[in-house]
């Protein structure tokens, strides 16, 4: 496992609470929107975050808005994030912290990542596992 970090939710405000702790916390941000990804995004998302990155040295805050009429829940709108190491680490956590849980999306590829998915553990906490792609070149 390489790393374990906050991952947060917003409604539309994603953008603006980043800027803030980017200053509150002398990082550096990323942000990539929705429009910017591959596929059919709709209008209202265009300008929503995606995704979010803050970093400073090794601590790591990661965000992004949910999609317009998602379930948005104030005080709960985290997950814990695990960088994965390898596809049998990723899948061997996956299947643990899924037991008695619901999976909210199974490990797939993705634009970003080898392997990502998400679930809810049988305590509600939220998870996201990620195994990066191999570096290109």
């Amino acid at each position: 496992m390489k790393e374990v970090n906050a991952y947060l939710n917003f409604d539309g405000n994603c953008r603006q609470a980043m800027k803030f702790y980017e200053k509150c916390l002398g990082a550096e941000l990323e942000l990539t929107t929705f429009g910017e990804m591959p596929g059919n995004t709709p209008k209202e998302a265009q300008d929503r975050i995606m995704h979010a990155r803050l970093s400073n040295g090794s601590t790591l805050l990661m965000a992004s808005d949910l999609m317009p009429g998602m379930p948005y829940n104030l005080g709960s709108n985290f997950s814990i994030a695990i960088q994965c190491d390898s596809l049998l680490e990723i899948e061997r956590m996956f299947t643990a912290l899924s037991e008695n849980g619901s999976v909210t999306m199974p490990l797939t590829e993705t634009p970003w990542a080898a392997r990502f998915g998400m679930l809810r553990d049988q305590f509600g906490i939220h998870w996201m596992l990620n195994l990066s792609k191999p570096p290109q070149g």
